[in-house]
Protein backbone atom coordinates (compact mmCIF):
# COMPACT_ATOMS: atom_id res chain seq x y z
CA UNK A 1 0.00 0.00 0.00
CA UNK A 2 2.51 2.86 0.71
CA UNK A 3 4.66 1.47 -1.96
CA UNK A 4 1.20 2.41 -4.63
CA UNK A 5 0.89 5.90 -2.63
CA UNK A 6 5.40 6.83 -3.66
CA UNK A 7 4.11 5.77 -7.22
CA UNK A 8 1.05 8.07 -7.26
CA UNK A 9 2.62 10.76 -5.47
CA UNK A 10 5.49 10.89 -8.11
CA UNK A 11 3.15 10.50 -11.17
CA UNK A 12 1.46 13.54 -9.87
CA UNK A 13 4.58 15.27 -9.16
CA UNK A 14 5.11 14.52 -12.81
CA UNK A 15 1.74 15.46 -14.44
CA UNK A 16 2.62 18.41 -12.69
CA UNK A 17 5.57 19.41 -14.24
CA UNK A 18 4.21 18.21 -17.69
CA UNK A 19 0.83 20.48 -16.99
CA UNK A 20 3.35 23.19 -15.99
CA UNK A 21 5.85 23.48 -19.30
CA UNK A 22 2.51 22.50 -21.08
CA UNK A 23 0.35 25.54 -20.35
CA UNK A 24 4.00 27.58 -20.40
CA UNK A 25 4.26 26.25 -23.88
CA UNK A 26 0.75 27.73 -24.57
CA UNK A 27 0.84 30.74 -22.71
CA UNK A 28 4.26 32.21 -24.02
CA UNK A 29 3.58 32.28 -27.71
CA UNK A 30 -0.28 33.52 -27.13
CA UNK A 31 1.82 36.49 -24.88
CA UNK A 32 3.66 37.32 -28.23
CA UNK A 33 1.59 37.21 -30.33
CA UNK A 34 -0.49 39.66 -28.31
CA UNK A 35 2.57 41.64 -28.31
CA UNK A 36 2.91 41.31 -32.38
CA UNK A 37 -0.96 42.43 -32.00
CA UNK A 38 -0.15 46.15 -29.73
CA UNK A 39 2.87 46.99 -31.93
CA UNK A 40 0.88 46.48 -35.35
CA UNK A 41 -2.36 48.44 -33.24
CA UNK A 42 0.67 51.46 -32.26
CA UNK A 43 -0.18 50.59 -28.50
CA UNK A 44 3.47 51.01 -27.61
CA UNK A 45 3.27 51.86 -24.13
CA UNK A 46 1.57 48.45 -23.50
CA UNK A 47 3.59 47.08 -26.18
CA UNK A 48 6.84 48.12 -24.28
CA UNK A 49 5.45 46.89 -20.36
CA UNK A 50 4.38 42.88 -22.01
CA UNK A 51 7.57 42.75 -23.87
CA UNK A 52 9.38 43.57 -20.73
CA UNK A 53 7.50 41.31 -18.28
CA UNK A 54 7.68 38.51 -20.67
CA UNK A 55 11.29 39.15 -21.09
CA UNK A 56 11.68 38.89 -17.23
CA UNK A 57 10.53 35.47 -16.99
CA UNK A 58 12.50 34.36 -20.34
CA UNK A 59 15.56 36.57 -20.79
CA UNK A 60 16.38 34.62 -23.65
CA UNK A 61 13.04 35.55 -25.65
CA UNK A 62 14.18 36.78 -29.15
CA UNK A 63 10.68 37.49 -30.40
CA UNK A 64 10.14 39.52 -27.45
CA UNK A 65 13.49 42.02 -27.94
CA UNK A 66 12.44 41.55 -31.82
CA UNK A 67 9.41 43.36 -30.96
CA UNK A 68 10.88 45.30 -28.32
CA UNK A 69 13.46 46.39 -30.82
CA UNK A 70 10.43 47.30 -33.13
CA UNK A 71 8.31 49.56 -30.65
CA UNK A 72 11.51 51.59 -29.74
CA UNK A 73 12.40 51.95 -33.85
CA UNK A 74 8.65 53.04 -33.88
CA UNK A 75 8.87 55.92 -31.34
CA UNK A 76 12.21 56.76 -32.69
CA UNK A 77 14.16 55.64 -30.03
CA UNK A 78 16.71 54.16 -32.18
CA UNK A 79 19.17 53.46 -29.49
CA UNK A 80 17.01 51.44 -27.86
CA UNK A 81 15.81 49.58 -30.89
CA UNK A 82 19.65 48.47 -31.50
CA UNK A 83 20.09 46.90 -28.47
CA UNK A 84 17.41 44.90 -28.11
CA UNK A 85 17.62 43.65 -32.38
CA UNK A 86 21.52 43.17 -30.94
CA UNK A 87 20.57 40.68 -28.55
CA UNK A 88 18.55 38.99 -30.98
CA UNK A 89 21.52 38.68 -33.05
CA UNK A 90 23.20 37.41 -29.91
CA UNK A 91 21.01 34.70 -29.37
CA UNK A 92 20.41 34.14 -33.30
CA UNK A 93 16.85 31.77 -33.05
CA UNK A 94 14.71 33.22 -35.81
CA UNK A 95 10.81 32.53 -35.96
CA UNK A 96 7.96 33.34 -37.69
CA UNK A 97 7.42 35.85 -35.40
CA UNK A 98 11.18 36.72 -35.44
CA UNK A 99 12.09 36.09 -39.25
CA UNK A 100 15.71 36.13 -40.05
CA UNK A 101 15.42 38.20 -43.33
CA UNK A 102 13.70 41.54 -41.88
CA UNK A 103 15.43 41.06 -38.80
CA UNK A 104 18.83 41.93 -40.75
CA UNK A 105 17.18 44.64 -42.93
CA UNK A 106 16.11 46.00 -39.93
CA UNK A 107 19.37 46.11 -38.15
CA UNK A 108 21.24 46.64 -41.07
CA UNK A 109 19.44 50.00 -41.31
CA UNK A 110 20.38 50.84 -37.99
CA UNK A 111 24.05 50.25 -38.25
CA UNK A 112 24.02 52.25 -41.06
CA UNK A 113 22.80 55.12 -39.54
CA UNK A 114 24.69 54.72 -36.56
CA UNK A 115 27.95 55.01 -38.84
CA UNK A 116 28.32 51.03 -38.22
CA UNK A 117 29.56 50.15 -42.13
CA UNK A 118 31.85 47.05 -41.40
CA UNK A 119 28.53 45.90 -38.99
CA UNK A 120 26.24 46.55 -41.97
CA UNK A 121 28.20 45.31 -44.70
CA UNK A 122 28.25 42.22 -42.63
CA UNK A 123 23.91 42.05 -42.64
CA UNK A 124 24.09 43.05 -45.93
CA UNK A 125 26.43 40.01 -46.85
CA UNK A 126 24.36 37.50 -44.71
CA UNK A 127 20.81 38.61 -46.94
CA UNK A 128 23.20 37.88 -49.90
CA UNK A 129 23.19 34.35 -49.00
CA UNK A 130 19.37 34.15 -47.72
CA UNK A 131 17.84 36.21 -50.83
CA UNK A 132 20.76 35.93 -53.69
CA UNK A 133 18.21 37.13 -56.20
CA UNK A 134 17.08 40.60 -54.19
CA UNK A 135 19.15 42.96 -56.30
CA UNK A 136 18.97 45.60 -53.63
CA UNK A 137 21.25 43.53 -51.03
CA UNK A 138 23.66 43.70 -53.65
CA UNK A 139 23.22 47.50 -54.19
CA UNK A 140 23.49 48.14 -50.40
CA UNK A 141 26.56 46.15 -49.73
CA UNK A 142 27.76 48.49 -53.04
CA UNK A 143 27.70 51.42 -50.49
CA UNK A 144 28.80 49.51 -47.95
CA UNK A 145 32.18 48.77 -49.98
CA UNK A 146 32.12 52.13 -51.70
CA UNK A 147 31.78 54.11 -48.25
CA UNK A 148 35.29 52.39 -46.93
CA UNK A 149 37.04 53.60 -49.98
CA UNK A 150 36.75 49.82 -51.71
CA UNK A 151 36.42 51.02 -54.98
CA UNK A 152 36.36 47.94 -56.85
CA UNK A 153 34.11 45.91 -54.67
CA UNK A 154 31.56 48.52 -54.63
CA UNK A 155 31.43 48.19 -59.06
CA UNK A 156 30.88 44.51 -58.68
CA UNK A 157 28.33 44.66 -56.44
CA UNK A 158 26.34 47.62 -58.28
CA UNK A 159 27.24 45.67 -61.57
CA UNK A 160 25.81 42.60 -60.10
CA UNK A 161 22.67 44.53 -59.09
CA UNK A 162 22.04 45.94 -62.67
CA UNK A 163 22.61 42.36 -64.04
CA UNK A 164 19.49 41.34 -61.96
CA UNK A 165 17.92 44.72 -62.09
CA UNK A 166 18.63 45.83 -65.16
CA UNK A 167 15.98 49.22 -64.11
CA UNK A 168 17.56 49.83 -60.81
CA UNK A 169 18.32 53.40 -61.37
CA UNK A 170 20.48 53.97 -58.16
CA UNK A 171 23.00 51.46 -59.21
CA UNK A 172 23.30 52.74 -62.92
CA UNK A 173 24.27 56.43 -60.99
CA UNK A 174 26.72 55.00 -58.53
CA UNK A 175 28.19 52.53 -61.44
CA UNK A 176 28.80 56.23 -63.60
CA UNK A 177 29.78 58.24 -61.07
CA UNK A 178 32.50 55.39 -59.67
CA UNK A 179 33.58 55.31 -63.35
CA UNK A 180 33.83 58.68 -63.93
CA UNK A 181 35.72 59.54 -60.76
CA UNK A 182 38.26 56.53 -61.79
CA UNK A 183 38.38 58.75 -65.22
CA UNK A 184 36.55 56.44 -67.79
CA UNK A 185 34.23 58.32 -68.77
CA UNK A 186 32.86 56.83 -72.02
CA UNK A 187 31.73 53.84 -69.76
CA UNK A 188 30.75 56.68 -67.25
CA UNK A 189 28.39 58.28 -69.42
CA UNK A 190 26.97 55.14 -70.91
CA UNK A 191 25.89 54.18 -67.35
CA UNK A 192 24.78 57.51 -66.29
CA UNK A 193 22.39 57.87 -69.54
CA UNK A 194 21.25 54.86 -68.52
CA UNK A 195 20.36 56.04 -65.21
CA UNK A 196 18.35 58.88 -66.81
CA UNK A 197 15.66 56.83 -67.86
CA UNK A 198 14.91 55.84 -64.39
CA UNK A 199 15.61 58.23 -62.66
CA UNK A 200 14.93 61.82 -64.77
CA UNK A 201 14.03 64.09 -62.04
CA UNK A 202 17.93 62.89 -60.38
CA UNK A 203 19.92 66.30 -60.55
CA UNK A 204 23.09 64.74 -60.11
CA UNK A 205 23.34 62.79 -62.78
CA UNK A 206 22.69 65.78 -64.74
CA UNK A 207 25.43 67.80 -63.27
CA UNK A 208 28.01 64.54 -63.76
CA UNK A 209 26.93 64.16 -67.54
CA UNK A 210 27.70 68.18 -67.27
CA UNK A 211 31.12 67.49 -66.26
CA UNK A 212 32.17 64.63 -69.16
CA UNK A 213 30.44 66.72 -71.16
CA UNK A 214 32.78 69.66 -70.58
CA UNK A 215 35.45 67.56 -70.40
CA UNK A 216 34.76 66.64 -74.20
CA UNK A 217 34.40 70.18 -75.55
CA UNK A 218 30.92 69.59 -76.29
CA UNK A 219 29.66 72.99 -74.02
CA UNK A 220 26.34 73.42 -75.90
CA UNK A 221 25.44 70.17 -74.53
CA UNK A 222 26.82 70.52 -70.95
CA UNK A 223 25.23 74.16 -70.51
CA UNK A 224 21.88 72.15 -70.97
CA UNK A 225 22.70 69.62 -68.29
CA UNK A 226 24.47 72.03 -65.85
CA UNK A 227 20.83 74.19 -66.74
CA UNK A 228 19.16 71.40 -65.30
CA UNK A 229 21.36 70.03 -62.42
CA UNK A 230 20.18 73.37 -60.87
CA UNK A 231 17.43 71.71 -59.69
CA UNK A 232 19.27 70.34 -56.96
CA UNK A 233 19.65 73.47 -53.96
CA UNK A 234 23.15 71.75 -53.21
CA UNK A 235 24.22 71.50 -56.55
CA UNK A 236 22.83 75.03 -57.39
CA UNK A 237 26.02 76.72 -56.70
CA UNK A 238 28.47 74.05 -58.18
CA UNK A 239 26.30 73.86 -61.94
CA UNK A 240 26.48 77.55 -62.03
CA UNK A 241 29.81 78.30 -61.45
CA UNK A 242 30.40 74.89 -63.99
CA UNK A 243 28.27 76.89 -66.53
CA UNK A 244 30.36 79.75 -66.10
CA UNK A 245 33.38 77.98 -66.87
CA UNK A 246 31.49 76.22 -70.33
CA UNK A 247 31.24 80.12 -71.65
CA UNK A 248 35.04 80.90 -70.12
CA UNK A 249 35.94 77.98 -72.54
CA UNK A 250 34.62 79.32 -75.66
CA UNK A 251 36.08 83.23 -74.43
CA UNK A 252 32.27 83.57 -74.04
CA UNK A 253 32.90 86.21 -71.09
CA UNK A 254 29.71 88.68 -71.43
CA UNK A 255 27.74 84.84 -70.66
CA UNK A 256 30.17 83.26 -67.83
CA UNK A 257 30.03 86.21 -66.01
CA UNK A 258 26.01 86.59 -64.62
CA UNK A 259 26.62 82.98 -64.27
CA UNK A 260 29.43 83.14 -61.83
CA UNK A 261 28.12 86.20 -59.96
CA UNK A 262 24.73 84.07 -59.39
CA UNK A 263 26.65 81.74 -58.14
CA UNK A 264 28.77 84.33 -55.56
CA UNK A 265 25.43 85.67 -54.57
CA UNK A 266 23.82 82.57 -53.55
CA UNK A 267 26.40 81.01 -51.17
CA UNK A 268 26.36 82.21 -47.16
CA UNK A 269 29.89 80.98 -46.90
CA UNK A 270 32.95 82.84 -49.05
CA UNK A 271 35.22 80.40 -47.48
CA UNK A 272 33.62 77.29 -49.23
CA UNK A 273 35.96 75.94 -51.88
CA UNK A 274 33.50 76.66 -54.55
CA UNK A 275 32.82 79.71 -53.92
CA UNK A 276 36.49 80.53 -53.98
CA UNK A 277 36.40 79.27 -57.12
CA UNK A 278 33.81 80.91 -58.56
CA UNK A 279 35.08 84.19 -57.43
CA UNK A 280 38.44 83.23 -59.29
CA UNK A 281 36.59 82.47 -62.51
CA UNK A 282 35.26 85.55 -62.07
CA UNK A 283 38.39 87.53 -61.73
CA UNK A 284 39.64 85.86 -64.63
CA UNK A 285 36.89 86.82 -67.04
CA UNK A 286 37.39 90.32 -65.56
CA UNK A 287 41.20 90.51 -66.62
CA UNK A 288 40.05 89.13 -69.82
CA UNK A 289 37.47 92.18 -70.59
CA UNK A 290 40.21 94.46 -69.39
CA UNK A 291 37.21 95.53 -66.25
CA UNK A 292 40.83 95.45 -63.70
CA UNK A 293 39.13 97.03 -61.02
CA UNK A 294 36.41 94.23 -60.40
CA UNK A 295 39.33 91.65 -60.84
CA UNK A 296 40.80 93.01 -57.80
CA UNK A 297 38.33 93.51 -55.74
CA UNK A 298 37.39 89.17 -56.30
CA UNK A 299 41.08 88.38 -55.68
CA UNK A 300 41.18 90.60 -52.83
CA UNK A 301 38.03 88.51 -51.57
CA UNK A 302 39.71 85.57 -52.23
CA UNK A 303 42.87 86.53 -50.61
CA UNK A 304 40.88 87.64 -47.13
CA UNK A 305 39.49 83.99 -47.14
CA UNK A 306 42.20 81.96 -48.04
CA UNK A 307 45.59 83.62 -48.82
CA UNK A 308 47.23 80.75 -50.06
CA UNK A 309 44.43 79.95 -52.60
CA UNK A 310 46.04 79.82 -56.18
CA UNK A 311 48.13 82.77 -57.55
CA UNK A 312 45.54 84.96 -55.99
CA UNK A 313 48.69 86.91 -54.13
CA UNK A 314 50.65 87.10 -57.50
CA UNK A 315 48.03 88.60 -59.29
CA UNK A 316 47.15 90.82 -56.47
CA UNK A 317 51.11 91.92 -56.43
CA UNK A 318 51.08 91.99 -60.13
CA UNK A 319 48.33 94.50 -60.38
CA UNK A 320 49.70 96.76 -57.19
CA UNK A 321 51.25 98.85 -59.37
CA UNK A 322 48.10 100.13 -61.04
CA UNK A 323 46.81 101.60 -57.76
CA UNK A 324 49.58 104.48 -58.64
CA UNK A 325 50.41 104.33 -61.78
CA UNK A 326 47.24 105.70 -64.03
CA UNK A 327 49.18 105.19 -67.61
CA UNK A 328 49.46 101.28 -66.75
CA UNK A 329 46.13 101.12 -65.98
CA UNK A 330 45.32 103.02 -69.13
CA UNK A 331 47.10 100.20 -71.08
CA UNK A 332 45.83 97.55 -69.56
CA UNK A 333 42.39 98.39 -69.37
CA UNK A 334 41.64 101.05 -72.63
CA UNK A 335 38.94 100.15 -75.19
CA UNK A 336 40.83 99.20 -79.21
CA UNK A 337 40.84 102.82 -80.41
CA UNK A 338 42.43 104.21 -76.95
CA UNK A 339 44.48 101.34 -76.45
CA UNK A 340 45.78 101.58 -80.51
CA UNK A 341 46.57 105.64 -79.44
CA UNK A 342 48.63 104.34 -76.43
CA UNK A 343 50.29 101.59 -78.56
CA UNK A 344 51.04 104.22 -81.41
CA UNK A 345 52.39 106.93 -78.81
CA UNK A 346 54.88 104.36 -77.51
CA UNK A 347 56.02 103.49 -80.88
CA UNK A 348 56.99 107.16 -81.78
CA UNK A 349 58.65 107.53 -78.38
CA UNK A 350 60.83 104.69 -79.47
CA UNK A 351 61.80 106.71 -82.71
CA UNK A 352 60.03 104.97 -85.23
CA UNK A 353 57.18 105.94 -87.67
CA UNK A 354 54.00 104.12 -88.18
CA UNK A 355 53.08 102.27 -91.41
CA UNK A 356 50.09 100.03 -90.52
CA UNK A 357 48.73 98.81 -87.16
CA UNK A 358 46.60 95.67 -86.65
CA UNK A 359 44.53 93.42 -83.96
CA UNK A 360 46.28 89.99 -82.82
CA UNK A 361 45.26 88.08 -79.39
CA UNK A 362 45.28 90.19 -76.88
CA UNK A 363 46.96 92.78 -78.18
CA UNK A 364 47.61 94.99 -81.49
CA UNK A 365 50.54 94.43 -84.15
CA UNK A 366 52.64 97.58 -85.48
CA UNK A 367 54.48 97.50 -88.68
CA UNK A 368 56.47 100.65 -88.32
CA UNK A 369 60.45 102.06 -89.97
CA UNK A 370 62.91 103.60 -88.10
CA UNK A 371 62.62 107.78 -88.59
CA UNK A 372 64.28 110.10 -90.50
CA UNK A 373 68.29 109.68 -91.15
CA UNK A 374 70.34 112.36 -91.66
CA UNK A 375 71.97 110.10 -94.44
CA UNK A 376 68.97 110.50 -96.42
CA UNK A 377 70.55 107.55 -99.07
CA UNK A 378 70.33 105.11 -95.79
CA UNK A 379 67.64 102.46 -96.28
CA UNK A 380 65.18 102.59 -93.65
CA UNK A 381 64.46 99.49 -92.05
CA UNK A 382 61.42 97.94 -90.97
CA UNK A 383 60.33 96.53 -87.97
CA UNK A 384 57.76 94.11 -86.53
CA UNK A 385 56.10 95.29 -82.91
CA UNK A 386 53.58 92.93 -81.12
CA UNK A 387 51.88 95.42 -78.15
CA UNK A 388 50.52 92.50 -75.60
CA UNK A 389 48.64 92.92 -72.33
CA UNK A 390 48.37 89.54 -70.32
CA UNK A 391 48.64 88.81 -66.80
CA UNK A 392 51.16 85.68 -67.54
CA UNK A 393 54.68 85.71 -68.08
CA UNK A 394 55.51 85.61 -71.94
CA UNK A 395 56.16 82.03 -73.02
CA UNK A 396 58.93 81.02 -75.78
CA UNK A 397 56.36 79.85 -78.00
CA UNK A 398 54.80 83.33 -78.50
CA UNK A 399 58.60 84.78 -79.67
CA UNK A 400 58.62 82.16 -81.85
CA UNK A 401 55.42 82.87 -83.58
CA UNK A 402 56.88 86.69 -84.04
CA UNK A 403 59.74 85.29 -85.52
CA UNK A 404 57.62 83.35 -88.11
CA UNK A 405 55.39 86.69 -88.86
CA UNK A 406 59.02 88.32 -89.30
CA UNK A 407 60.37 85.73 -92.22
CA UNK A 408 56.55 86.11 -93.52
CA UNK A 409 56.85 89.87 -93.89
CA UNK A 410 60.18 89.92 -94.71
CA UNK A 411 60.98 91.77 -91.50
CA UNK A 412 64.66 91.55 -90.30
CA UNK A 413 64.04 93.08 -87.23
CA UNK A 414 61.17 92.25 -84.17
CA UNK A 415 59.92 94.02 -80.85
CA UNK A 416 57.16 92.55 -78.29
CA UNK A 417 55.88 95.24 -75.63
CA UNK A 418 54.61 93.35 -72.87
CA UNK A 419 52.79 94.72 -69.22
CA UNK A 420 54.02 91.28 -68.24
CA UNK A 421 57.38 89.83 -68.20
CA UNK A 422 59.28 86.99 -70.07
CA UNK A 423 60.00 83.22 -69.50
CA UNK A 424 63.60 82.05 -69.42
CA UNK A 425 63.52 80.48 -72.42
CA UNK A 426 61.78 83.30 -74.15
CA UNK A 427 64.82 85.33 -73.29
CA UNK A 428 66.82 83.08 -74.33
CA UNK A 429 65.60 82.58 -77.88
CA UNK A 430 65.42 86.44 -78.28
CA UNK A 431 69.46 86.78 -77.66
CA UNK A 432 70.46 84.92 -80.51
CA UNK A 433 67.77 86.94 -83.24
CA UNK A 434 66.81 90.00 -83.96
CA UNK A 435 64.11 90.58 -81.03
CA UNK A 436 64.13 92.95 -78.64
CA UNK A 437 62.01 91.96 -75.82
CA UNK A 438 60.10 95.23 -73.36
CA UNK A 439 58.87 94.02 -70.53
CA UNK A 440 56.53 95.24 -67.77
CA UNK A 441 58.99 97.33 -66.21
CA UNK A 442 60.53 99.21 -69.22
CA UNK A 443 57.18 100.01 -70.24
CA UNK A 444 56.00 101.68 -67.51
CA UNK A 445 59.23 103.95 -68.02
CA UNK A 446 58.13 104.36 -71.72
CA UNK A 447 54.51 105.22 -71.10
CA UNK A 448 55.54 107.89 -68.51
CA UNK A 449 57.46 109.93 -70.78
CA UNK A 450 55.09 108.83 -73.65
CA UNK A 451 52.06 111.46 -75.52
CA UNK A 452 49.11 109.31 -75.77
CA UNK A 453 47.67 111.10 -78.22
CA UNK A 454 48.59 109.34 -82.07
CA UNK A 455 50.23 111.56 -84.38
Amino acid sequence: MQFVIIILIFLGIGIGVIAFFLVKSFIAPHRVASLENLYKQGKYAHAIKTAKLIIAKEPRNSEAHYFLGLVYLAEGKHELALMELKTVNQLGEFTKLCPEVKFRRTIAELYRRFHLPEEALKEYLLLIKQEPAVADHYFNAGEMFEERGKTDKALGYYRKTVELQPGHGEALFRLGLLLYRLKKPLEAKEYLEKALRYQPENAKIYYYLGKILKDNHDYVAALVAFEKAQRDNELKIKALIERGACYMSTNNFDKAIPELERASKLSDNDAATEVLYGRYFLAACYEKIRDIDKAIENWEKIYMKKPAFRDVAEKLSQYQDLRTDDRMKDYLTANMEDYYAICKSVTIKMGLGIRDISDIPNGCQIIAVEGDSKWRATKKMPKLLWFLRVPELIPETTVRALHEQMKQLSVTRGVIVSSSNFSRKALDFSESRSINLIGKDRLQEILKTADDSPS
